[in-house]
Order: structure tokens, then C-alpha cells, then sequence
């Protein structure tokens, strides 16, 4: 039986070093007789994607997607999958799988970054060094605070497990009740959203971007917060609404946000968010990690494995 062709796109996450050639290497390390090709270009790809019958690919526009006439499974780079139609993909018969989870660490580590930023005073400390002025001042202690984990899934998963490690109080938010990781101190349903949001002093945001999570955090959210709240993102920007935050930010009903996403990225020069000394920004990199083209090969060797024994429902992360 011939091994399937295989096309790695030439496009690929930023944040993550090595690039498509990583990738390429860390396949060919876990699958020795894969038949794969790599696109150095637009123009190689669109060359190329009519004639394979899977893709591996970062940001696929329409017009490759279409002109993938044999293709049969898509295994994306992201762990997300709000930018396809997925009933297209469905009706055409196409498979599509995620690398969800391999971003888990690094989000958490990026989101602790944050934390840890604003309870030890170092925008602070960053702002005194700015002005050489040596100042001592009281910091706080993250063991002290409880953190609201909206969208405990393997990204809010490990943002609990490393808070809690620290000694803070995790609330979750989460649809399925019945698996609760063992950091999460209290679990809730979406139904009792303003209930955590009331309580924790930070509040991560790591749910999917869905219809309902899109602007789940408006004005009546931020306004359930206490003033001591912060507001940390490292989603999607969508879940947010950007206005309201902003308004939340500049009447001081929350204490500050960080963000590592936008509604509209890049984030607008315009945007008041550049404006705010209480706003620490990140360009969309926190699930950035040199560990990612083997994490991502890893996945899709077991599901390239899987595909070839005919065994489509038993591959990781698959979404149609």
C-alpha cells in the first residue's frame, strides 16, 4: 500500500523558533518513510496542494483550500479552529485535527509571567528604574490571592496547577462539570460567571473562541469585578469586548489587564491599550516555545498513523 503525500505549508506560528524546516525535521525524526514535501513559498504551495492528500498548514487561505482538489485531512497548526468553516470541511469529506495542548505550558508559564507581574510591582519597578529613582515599596504575595480560571481546558488546566502551586485560591469556570482537575479549589458553571468574577482578585481568560464565548467579557463583567481585579487574556482577543474594557480600565473599575491578544491584531497604534500604565501588552506569543515543531510532530505522527489504519475516529484532536 503507498504512503499518502504529505504537503507542509510554507507558513508557520512566529513566536516559534526554528520555522517550517523544525517541523519538517522533527516528521521526518518520528516518521522515517513519510512521503512529505515542504512549500518554500506562496506560489510552491499553490503548486503544490492540488496534487496531496494531506496538509499540514498555519493560516490556509480559500483559494489553496480550494484548489486542494484530492485532499483528505488537514492537521493545523493551532490549537484553535474558529477561522475554518467547519461544515464545509464536513460536507466535502476532509478531516481536520488541532495540536490542542501543546501550547498548555507555555500559555500557562506566559500567564504566570503576568500574574507575577503585577502582584511583585515590577511595571512599577520598571517605571522607578525608568526614572533611576531607587524607591523601596511593599509588594504583594500571589499565595495570598484567588484566580478565576475562565475555560479550564488543558491551557487552564496548568494556568491552576501552577497558581496553585504558589498557594493561591483557583475558581474555574467550565461547560463539563463532571472532570475537575484536582488544583481547581471550586468549579463553576457558565451560568455563574459574575460569581467568580466577583471574587478573584485575577481573572485568566483561557476558553475557546466560540458564539459563546465571543464578547463574554463586556461591560457587565468587567463591572463584576472588584477595583482590585485584574483582567488577563491569553485567549483570543474576541472573547473580549475591547471598549468596555478600556472604559473599565480608564475609570478604574478593574486594576489593570494583560493582554497577549487583541480583538484586531496587530493591535491598532490608535488603541488607547498602548496608552495605559496599568496594561502590560505581549504580541500574541504566548504559546511560543522552542519545544513546539516536536510536540506538534508528535501529534501528528500518532494521527498520521492512525489515518493510514483507516482509523479516523481514534485521531488526537480531530474537530470534523
Amino acid at each position: 500500500m503507498s504512503r499518502p503525500t504529505v504537503l507542509l505549508a510554507h507558513r508557520f506560528p512566529p513566536e516559534n523558533a526554528g520555522g517550517v524546516a523544525a517541523l519538517e525535521r522533527a516528521i521526518r525524526a518520528e516518521l522515517p518513510d513519510v512521503r512529505l514535501d515542504r512549500a518554500t513559498d506562496y506560489g510552491d504551495a499553490a503548486a503544490k496542494v492540488p496534487e496531496v492528500e494531506i496538509l499540514i498548514e498555519h493560516r490556509l487561505d480559500g483559494e489553496l483550500l480550494d484548489a486542494a482538489a484530492r485532499l483528505e485531512w488537514i492537521q493545523s497548526l493551532s490549537s484553535g479552529h474558529d477561522r475554518f468553516d467547519l461544515e464545509a470541511l464536513s460536507e466535502e469529506g476532509i478531516a481536520l485535527t488541532t495540536v490542542s495542548g501543546v501550547h498548555a505550558d507555555p500559555i500557562a508559564q506566559h500567564a504566570l509571567g503576568f500574574l507575577l507581574t503585577f502582584e511583585r510591582g515590577l511595571l512599577r519597578a520598571r517605571r522607578q528604574q525608568r526614572r533611576r529613582e531607587w524607591r523601596r515599596f511593599a509588594p504583594a504575595d500571589l499565595g495570598s490571592r484567588t484566580v478565576g480560571v475562565v475555560g479550564v481546558g488543558s491551557v487552564g488546566t496548568r494556568v491552576a496547577e501552577l497558581c496553585e502551586a504558589f498557594g493561591s485560591t483557583v475558581l474555574g469556570v467550565k461547560r463539563d462539570l463532571e472532570s475537575v482537575p484536582d488544583a481547581v479549589e471550586e468549579i463553576y458553571p457558565p451560568s455563574e460567571l459574575h460569581t467568580v468574577l466577583g471574587r478573584a482578585e485575577y481573572v485568566v481568560a483561557a476558553c475557546p473562541l466560540t458564539e459563546r464565548t465571543r464578547g463574554l467579557f463586556d461591560a457587565a463583567a468587567f463591572a463584576s469585578m472588584g477595583p482590585e481585579a485584574v483582567f488577563v487574556n491569553v485567549a483570543r482577543g474576541e472573547v473580549t469586548e475591547e471598549e468596555a474594557l478600556i472604559e473599565a480600565l480608564g475609570t478604574g473599575t478593574i486594576r489593570g489587564a494583560a493582554l497577549d491578544v487583541a480583538a484586531r491584531e496587530p493591535l491598532p497604534p490608535s488603541s488607547p491599550l498602548w496608552e495605559f500604565e496599568n496594561v502590560l501588552l505581549t504580541p500574541h506569543m504566548a504559546g511560543g516555545s522552542p519545544l513546539f515543531a516536536e510536540r506538534c510532530a508528535s501529534i501528528f505522527a500518532t494521527n498520521y498513523e492512525r489515518y493510514v489504519d483507516g482509523d479516523r475516529e481514534g485521531m488526537v484532536n480531530r474537530v470534523v
